[in-house]
């Protein structure tokens, strides 16, 4: 243990001596906490629409009343010329185009229906998609609405309705934020935890003090622990930080759960992520080596993970490196605690897994450590 002490207090001074990384490693990850939440957003708003009407009916007008209304969509044209609509697609100024034919509104008097035509700018896909399902259901709501009056108004009708009502558990109005917020702090944990690591002790090789180190009677565990509590330390600092200071009083992010299974957790991927960290400082001799490394496997593991994109919805090989992804279980675990409340029970698989990742990267290192190079 004296020996280990005295390898901590040196790590410490020599982080403590650089100001300027004890800086980046506080100052950085906060300020990225408080903007990506604010830029990571997957609702889509003002979603330019171009609106052909040909038929120039209180009823088409109502329509373009209405799609205005809804808060989602920007109309930057309103002509009767489809060419011209379709030159603010070419141009990238309009999403959409919807088409409103003439005798609209008589045909859906008379024989209680209608064709519209949408044309959809599907170059930003994600934009494209969404835009065009939130156009599809205003105009369906529109269409039940005009149903309703046509048939309220005709003498011995009915009109046979379904109310569907939903409620949206955990995240009760669809906060991206609530959302993203818990993932986004994993991510900075993660890099705070496996780039410095990685860095620190190619530093040492770089300026040669390891050398020092390889010919004193320091045993091999004694000087691996001395180099990931330090960051272990950090590592937990930093998320303290960025969920007590940034999430709760900048986003309103609560945690409903247990603080402790959530510390708990974060306890064992820290010495998960750190370990991949000692792994690639192993296979490296300077510091571009070292971030080059990190950058490869940290950009897989992020964009994998479930943070950006949902895991169902990738390929089944996709899917299964999913599995090998440390990032993966503690966003998961994260978004479990932070907004449904799980505890212990609830997350067993993921502490086995996340203890299974840390024993194999930290092994691998250790074997890996050759206290000659």
């Amino acid at each position: 243990m004296r020996t280990l002490r005295f390898l901590l207090k040196k790590e410490f001074l020599q982080i403590f001596r650089n100001k300027t990384v004890l800086k980046l490693i506080i100052a950085l990850p906060l300020m990225q906490l408080l903007i990506l939440p604010l830029a990571a957003d997957f609702e889509i708003k003002n979603i330019n629409i171009a609106i052909v009407d040909n038929d120039l009916s209180p009823m088409s007008q109502q329509l373009t009343s209405t799609i205005a209304a809804s808060g989602y969509f920007k109309i930057i044209d309103s002509g009767n010329s489809y060419k011209i609509a379709f030159q603010q697609i070419e141009n990238d100024k309009a999403d959409l185009i919807l088409q409103i034919p003439q005798n609209f509104e008589r045909e859906m008097v008379r024989e209680q229906s209608g064709n519209l035509f949408i044309a959809v700018n599907a170059i930003n896909g994600a934009k494209a998609n969404v835009g065009s399902v939130y156009l599809n259901r205003i105009i369906m709501e529109f269409n039940a609405n005009i149903r309703t009056k046509l048939v309220g108004n005709t003498q011995n009708a009915t009109l046979q309705s379904m109310e569907i009502t939903s409620q949206f558990r955990f995240n009760k109005y669809l906060n991206y934020r609530l959302f993203m917020v818990p993932g986004i702090l994993v991510m900075l944990v993660t890099l705070v935890g496996t780039y410095m690591c990685a860095l620190n002790l190619v530093r040492e090789k770089e300026i040669g003090t390891i050398e020092q180190i390889n010919v004193t009677p320091i045993r091999k565990h004694h000087f691996i622990l001395g180099k990931l509590i330090p960051f272990w330390i950090i590592g937990v600092f930093v998320f303290s930080v960025g969920l007590f200071i940034v999430a709760y009083p900048v986003y309103g992010v609560i945690v409903r759960g247990s603080i402790a299974v959530l510390y708990s957790y974060l306890s064992i991927y820290l010495v998960a992520v750190l370990g991949i960290g000692l792994l690639i400082s192993t296979y490296s001799t300077n510091q571009q080596q070292a971030m080059s490394l990190a950058f490869f496997f940290l950009m897989i593991f992020f964009l994998m993970s479930g943070l950006f994109t949902p895991i169902d919805g990738m390929p089944d090989w996709a899917k299964w490196i999913t599995r090998f992804n440390p990032v993966t279980y503690f966003i998961d675990v994260m978004r479990m605690v932070v907004m449904k409340g799980s505890g212990f029970v609830d997350l067993k698989v993921h502490f086995l897994v996340t203890i299974g990742f840390a024993l194999f990267f930290n092994t691998w290192a250790i074997w890996n450590y050759r206290k000659t190079s």
